[in-house]
């Protein structure tokens, strides 16, 4: 039976079965925040599981280890970046992977607590770092990124329309006054493109795209994309579940180019062309949540669950 917790993870029923969690198995969680996900898979893996846990957050870290308590002396875990998931994974003596998991996004208690700056709805600091060893915030960026380079950022980061008219204001508006609090920008960005309308705040988009750029959220994801497909025995899985459509389109990229696709000779015969490790998609398309769990936790609406399966 799983262990509910106060935290809700996502896609927790298809992350167990499409992980294909066994007894015994070895496992890695490797953007563990409350340890949802953790504490069903390793009740899962039985007395002979084991699991190494990662996370930016030291007090993701701390949250966790109450969480997985019962279980420590089979649990592992390690303040570090999924992005170097092999290194940290060879450090502690996980040489081959059955599993590993990467539950990407901004946790709810990264986004409840207005000191970490994540959120336009509680104000803050602009702070926006997951890891606070980090020296550069996201008050920083809007301070000292030119008016060009905070389009792109806007703009590739946040699929944001009208990033050119927000760069312009965050560089007229710092002229006046620092942006120094999640207040100061949320205003900035909601008089450059109007009002609340529809269902999306209009800083939305800005948020998200400078907390890409303040965490490199997107270069650390391909890193550990790359990382752990490299550490996954023959047979072992990769389940990632992604937020964004920017997220998603590096997993599916990444995913697809392992698998590859095979190519006739003009001779007769074929060629795999593709890179390796060699994976085999388990699900061709993402799993998204269903009604009864989007009403349940309406932060999991925007969640994609994609699989892989490591074939040599």
């Amino acid at each position: 039976m799983v262990t509910r917790t106060a935290h809700t993870p996502v896609l927790l029923d298809e992350v167990l079965e499409l992980l294909d969690v066994r007894e015994g198995g070895s496992y890695i969680d490797g953007t563990l925040g409350s340890a949802g996900h953790a504490l069903a898979i390793i009740e899962r893996a039985g007395r002979d599981g084991r699991l190494l846990g990662i996370d930016r957050d030291r007090e993701a870290i701390t949250r966790a280890g109450e969480v997985l308590d019962a279980h420590a002396e089979r649990c592992t875990l390690v303040h570090g970046n999924h992005a170097n998931v092999a290194d940290i994974a060879g450090e502690h003596g996980f040489g081959k992977a059955d599993g590993i998991l990467f539950d990407l996004g901004v946790s709810s208690e990264q986004l409840d607590e207005p000191a970490r700056g994540f959120s336009f709805s509680r104000p803050g600091p602009l702070d926006m770092r997951m890891d606070k060893r980090e020296r550069v915030t996201a008050a920083d960026l809007v301070a000292d990124l030119d008016e060009e380079v905070l389009c792109r950022v806007l703009r590739e980061n946040g699929d944001e329309p009208k990033a050119k008219r927000i760069a312009r204001a965050i560089v007229r508006a710092r002229e006046r006054s620092a942006l120094e609090t999640t207040q100061d920008l949320s205003d900035v960005v909601a008089g450059a493109v109007g009002g609340k309308k529809g269902r999306l705040h209009p800083a939305t988009r800005a948020f998200l795209a400078l907390r890409i750029a303040v965490n490199r959220e997107l270069s650390s994801l391909e890193a550990g994309l790359e990382a752990g497909l490299g550490i996954l025995a023959t047979g072992g899985r990769m389940a990632v579940i992604s937020f964004h459509s920017q997220e998603d389109r590096v997993v599916k990229r990444r995913f697809s180019a392992h698998a590859g696709r095979w190519e006739s000779l003009p001779a007769g015969g074929r060629v795999r062309q593709g890179e390796m490790p060699r994976v085999s998609l388990v699900n061709r398309k993402p799993v998204r949540p269903g009604e009864p769990e989007i009403k349940a936790n309406p932060r999991a609406r925007s969640a994609k669950l994609r699989v892989v399966e490591r074939a040599e």
